[in-house]
């Protein structure tokens, strides 16, 4: 493993990216709220990445982005670099679907076990699953064999987290920890003398376990929300989970609701706060913790270039957040030979956008943060 130097996935990406709420940085593109209508899309919906309406909105974007690029090239096939065969396989192969276009997929991450690339497919649509990063040289290889080429014709979606940044297996887990911390930061600031660092580390490590993630929906946002009401001491760790295993909490709508009758226990600024986070969850908000996510921005920026560039290349992947090589010059390449880029991220817009204030001290979206380029 060694350092490629610097860069930012704007090199490659340029602005042609989405985070959650599909609005891409390109201001040239369309995104949901320009689509909701055309598409027929609820009101409020806000579709995530393994839906088909995720795919719908994506497709427009695409083709959008294509006639910018390259107007009299129709987009004929669609390849994908990705992490998770569950959320980016599904997000590709509705894609490919939707649009009516063939496919080929490449799933990475680092393991320990032997070497090895796997043919298998999801609903229909090729994927090829790597258990190491350094095997997307030999999926361009598959790609050639299978006259699948990476010219004018061709969209390439790319995963942002924990592919194009933080490699799974490799790096991922420094993005994990920027997520922790921002919870812990925000319920600690929020709690002030009473933040007790064990309790919240217990409950958070519990309750983040697949065991639980009917109630929490996997959603950070409720996570972060949830451990704040056990530090203030409004709920008992022990007997949430206990509810939570009996069955008579069920969801996170449910606990929610159970906080806003006790409403009378909190601090005034925990009550405003609470009502803030009820009223857009109610409002279908998948990211309602505000403050949560935009100290998850800061604490991400943070992780990135951190390190001097004559740090050894083992600190970088224990501290920082750095650009996978392997990707970058597959993504390098594929665009000298004029294939269209374009990321994908299920990372919210708060936690990957700064906030106005910030933007005027020079803060930039998260895929124009400089990192360390590290790889094979």
């Amino acid at each position: 493993m060694k350092t490629y130097g610097r860069t930012s996935a704007h090199e490659f990406l340029s602005d042609f990216i989405v985070f959650r709420n599909i609005e891409p940085q390109d201001c040239r593109l369309p995104g949901l709220p320009n689509l909701r209508d055309r598409l027929r899309l609820p009101e409020r919906m806000v579709p995530r990445k393994t839906q088909p309406e995720y795919a719908q909105v994506i497709i427009e974007i695409l083709r959008e982005a294509r006639r910018l690029d390259a107007p009299r090239s129709p987009i004929q096939r669609v390849a994908l670099i990705g992490d998770t065969r569950l959320n980016d396989g599904t997000a590709y192969a509705n894609v490919c679907r939707a649009g009516g276009w063939p496919g080929l997929a490449f799933i990475g991450a680092d393991r320990s076990a032997p070497a090895s690339i796997e043919h298998t497919e999801l609903g229909g649509y090729p994927v090829y699953v790597a258990n190491r990063w350094t095997l997307l040289q030999e999926f361009q290889q598959i790609c050639r064999d299978l006259d699948f080429p990476f010219d004018e014709g061709t969209a390439v979606i790319l995963d942002l987290d924990k592919t194009v940044l933080g490699a799974r297996g490799r790096n991922d887990a420094v993005i994990d920890a920027a997520r922790v911390e921002a919870v812990r930061q925000t319920v600690g600031n929020l709690l002030g003398a009473e933040f007790d660092n064990a309790l919240f580390q217990l409950a958070y490590d519990q309750l983040n376990q697949p065991e639980f993630h009917p109630f929490t929906a996997d959603n950070q946002d409720y996570l972060a929300y949830i451990c704040l009401m056990l530090g203030g001491g409004l709920y008992d760790l022990q007997a949430l989970q206990a509810a939570i295993r009996e069955g008579s909490l069920t969801s996170f709508q449910q606990f929610i609701d159970a906080v806003d009758e006790r409403v009378d226990q909190l601090t005034s600024d925990l009550v405003r706060l609470h009502r803030d986070i009820r009223t857009l969850v109610q409002q279908g908000d998948p990211t309602p913790f505000k403050a949560f996510r935009y100290n998850e921005y800061r604490s991400t920026v943070e992780r990135m270039a951190s390190l001097s560039d004559e740090s050894p290349v083992e600190d970088m992947l224990v501290h920082e957040i750095v650009v996978t090589q392997e990707v970058r010059e597959a993504a390098l390449g594929w665009r000298h030979q004029g294939a269209l880029l374009f990321g994908l991220s299920d990372k919210p817009d708060e936690a990957s956008v700064p906030l106005p204030e910030l933007a005027a001290l020079g803060f930039v979206p998260i895929h124009r943060v400089e990192a360390h380029i590290v790889g094979e």
